[in-house]
């Protein structure tokens, strides 16, 4: 009897820490999500869209603050160390390039806006109109220009080497007719840039923040079935399965926002969900 009265309180004891042990091994990932989620997003329709989802989202329960940055790589390695949850801003190649240059694990849960690339000029109003020994901008981050200097290619300015696609360098250049000299600038320099240029390679973020003009100085866009016009909703592999992550992506291919898009950009960006 003495023994079962000096066992009842150890018992006890082992039971309570069982108790909180099983809590523990139970945590979802639900539990981890912050109660404000950060996406980062460049200036522009990247984040006129973001914002237009955080109205959404908030019609869920879901609080979503919108980050904007102003270049390419921020928003990547803030997402890499967590200080965001979610991005939406690039496409595959340039996140997949992001990985293998950081050793990094960011995945696409979701799309979110077809941007296609174009090249413009203040100066000429078609690609074969290009006087000899210009000056043509293309984007200085390795995706981004490479898929620059494919446009001058399939625009007849320059010719490169098979197979290189949007890997392409300006030492890939095997043909030159226009004998143009090649200028790589940051992203969202280029829109600046139409003045001291003959043709600059833009990313459409860049260009409706820039507010150029599609029609007038748009000379040569990409196709909107283009692969790397499709933008993404990025996080990080880890939250991949966040049941409040999906919900986000799902308000991305909404009606709502849909409309937004169409209401907002008048159809020179649209939704990537068709």
């Amino acid at each position: 009897m003495k023994l079962k009265k000096l066992l009842a309180p150890v018992l006890v004891v082992a039971l309570a820490l069982a108790f909180v042990g099983c809590g523990n091994d139970t945590k979802t990932a639900a539990d981890t999500t912050p109660k404000e989620i950060k996406i980062g997003a460049t200036a522009g329709p990247h984040a006129q869209v973001a914002e237009a989802v955080a109205k959404e989202a908030a019609k869920q329960g879901i609080t979503l603050k919108v980050v904007e940055f102003s270049d390419y790589i921020t928003p990547d390695k803030a997402l890499a160390d967590g200080d965001i949850q979610l991005n939406a801003y690039q496409h595959v190649p340039f996140m997949e390039n992001f990985n293998k240059q950081n050793n990094s694990k960011l995945v696409a849960i979701g799309k979110t806006i077809l941007m296609p690339m174009g090249l413009y000029s203040n100066k000429i109003k078609s690609p074969m109109d290009i006087p000899a020994g210009s000056i043509v901008a293309v984007p200085n981050d390795p995706t981004n220009g490479g898929r620059g200097l494919a446009l001058l290619a399939k625009a007849g300015i320059i010719k490169l080497k098979d197979g290189v696609g949007f890997k392409a360098t300006p030492a890939d250049i095997v043909s030159n007719p226009y004998n143009v000299k090649v200028q790589e600038l940051e992203a969202a320099q280029l829109p600046r840039s139409l003045d001291d240029v003959t043709i600059a390679a833009i990313p459409m973020n860049y260009v409706q923040s820039a507010g150029l003009n599609v029609k007038e100085q748009g000379i040569f866009l990409e196709p909107k079935d283009e692969p790397l016009a499709v933008m993404i909703l990025a996080t990080r592999e880890q939250d991949k399965d966040n049941a409040t992550y999906r919900k986000i992506a799902d308000i991305y291919q909404s009606e709502a926002i849909k409309q937004f898009i169409t209401d907002t950009f008048k159809g020179t960006i649209t939704s990537a969900y068709q």
